[in-house]
């Protein structure tokens, strides 16, 4: 007695002794399971996804505070062919962690109930999601031997399902494709419509840039009057930079390497000098020494005309961690 194949299994099942039958009879061979059909539109649908977030965060993060537009462009391609080929790898391991398996809970579903439809589908991925920020949840909380606030799990399964849907519409479509025997591929049409959705968001925020709807972010123009006054870590500790280039520290943090890989900030009181730091004529910070603590540094002018910061970078270099002072400004009423 044959058994026949299931129509709805995406697993490693052979072709059973009817399906090679029929193979003989017809001279073409049966339809795959569409296993590999659907893994790859997922990995397309999660790289798509991937690239039109990107390009949307490069939009969004030009207008916002930043060091600048590197000018070095074999740099920049580097970065961004190593960025689209780590892209690549992640999905596919979101593809078989998670993706797959909700393919297959769906596929449970549907056989219980004997009946079939995307629904089941859209009703697995909160299921997988839960349990995928439940695991690594709890990986990192015993990491960290501490637990993250309720609402950023909350925060984190919402992403993910919603990252994870169309990638697993995708698998699904894909799959019925092949093994219904439809020509053209899922992954193709998902891979075209990405790069066509990533060039209209593009060009969009090019608009808007062009236009000056939107300002790409510059440092404040500061004169070196404007950096006199007082500045504030925002923890007690302060610095006030006199018009006279005389300056006065209380609690400011100095940050002196202790050998160990950490720079330990100490407080530093005291009296001491600054001087304005220029760049090609431009104003882009100030010099700060106070001698009663071994401080002396060199700050960089970031924030906004109306509200200007300084900084200076702290820790491994590259490591992006900064001490950032922050002008008092005293409004009118």
């Amino acid at each position: 007695m044959t058994q026949q194949a299931e129509p709805h299994v995406i697993g490693g099942d052979a072709p059973d002794a009817t399906s090679a039958e029929r193979c003989d009879r017809s001279g073409r061979a049966p339809h795959g399971d569409g296993f590999g059909a659907a893994f790859c539109a997922s990995m397309a649908a999660l790289c798509a996804e991937a690239v039109i977030g990107g390009t949307a965060a490069v939009l969004v993060m030009l207008s916002r505070e930043h060091d600048g537009i590197p000018g070095n462009i074999p740099l920049v391609l580097a970065l961004a062919l190593g960025v689209l080929l780590l892209t690549v790898l992640v999905s596919g391991f979101v593809t078989a962690s998670v993706v797959m398996p909700a393919l297959a809970l769906a596929r449970r579903f549907a056989r219980t109930r004997d009946t079939a439809g995307p629904w089941w589908t859209v009703g697995a991925v909160p299921v997988v999601s839960a349990v995928t920020v439940a695991v690594f949840g709890a990986v990192a909380a015993l990491g960290s031997l501490s637990l993250a606030p309720p609402l950023a799990y909350l925060l984190w399964w919402g992403a993910l399902t919603g990252v994870l849907l169309p990638a697993t519409l995708a698998g699904r479509a894909a799959a019925r494709r092949v093994r219904e025997g439809r020509a053209g591929s899922v992954a193709r049409r998902v891979t075209r419509d990405g790069l066509l959705a990533s060039l209209v968001v593009g060009a969009l925020g090019a608009g808007a840039y062009g236009t000056g709807l939107v300002s790409v972010y510059e440092p404040p123009r500061l004169a070196t009057s404007d950096f006199a006054g007082m500045w504030t870590d925002g923890r007690g500790g302060t610095v006030r930079l006199a018009s006279d280039g005389n300056a006065v520290a209380h609690g400011l943090d100095n940050f002196v390497w202790d050998g160990t890989g950490k720079d330990r900030p100490t407080d530093c009181d005291g009296s001491g000098t600054w001087k304005p730091v220029r760049t090609e004529g431009t104003v882009r910070g100030v010099f700060l020494r106070i001698g009663a603590c071994d401080l002396t540094r060199d700050w960089t002018a970031i924030g906004t005309q109306k509200g200007p910061r300084i900084y200076h970078e702290i820790g491994k270099p590259g490591s992006g961690k900064r001490y950032v002072l922050t002008k008092v400004v005293r409004h009118r009423k």
